[in-house]
């Protein structure tokens, strides 16, 4: 069955550096978009960037300039390096999958991907 594992979440001072990693199996991963989600909280689950099967990357504003989509598709898994930090970057992160058939890549919103990995968290101190 489709499985998505996190890791690499921790806790970093502000301005610090994560690298997210999300593990797929039973699934083609080359045949998928992905995507990267966040939720702090009591906040609302909120899309952190996207990336295709061509590779094309898309990003929240909060993030751009600073957060990094990648995928190995050798290696099935898909990455989110983390840069400059801030604590209202706190949050569970998780990764999603979509398959490109259903037309919706690129998509920020997580109510289109059927496939969602259990988390993980990321804390930022000030």
């Amino acid at each position: 069955q489709v499985q998505l594992v996190e890791s690499g979440g921790g806790s970093v001072q502000s301005g610090g550096s994560l690298r997210l990693s999300c593990e797929a199996s039973g699934f083609t991963f080359s045949n998928y978009c992905m995507g990267w989600f966040r939720q702090a909280p009591g906040k609302e689950r909120e899309g952190v960037g996207t990336i295709s099967i061509d590779g094309t990357t898309r990003y929240a504003d909060s993030v751009k300039g600073r957060f990094t989509i990648s995928k190995d598709n050798a290696k099935n898994t898909l990455y989110l390096q983390m840069n400059f930090l801030q604590p209202e970057d706190t949050a569970m992160f998780y990764c999603a999958a979509v398959p490109v058939m259903w037309g919706a890549c690129g998509t920020l919103s997580g109510k289109v991907y059927p496939y969602w990995g259990q988390g993980t968290q990321v804390t930022v101190s000030s």
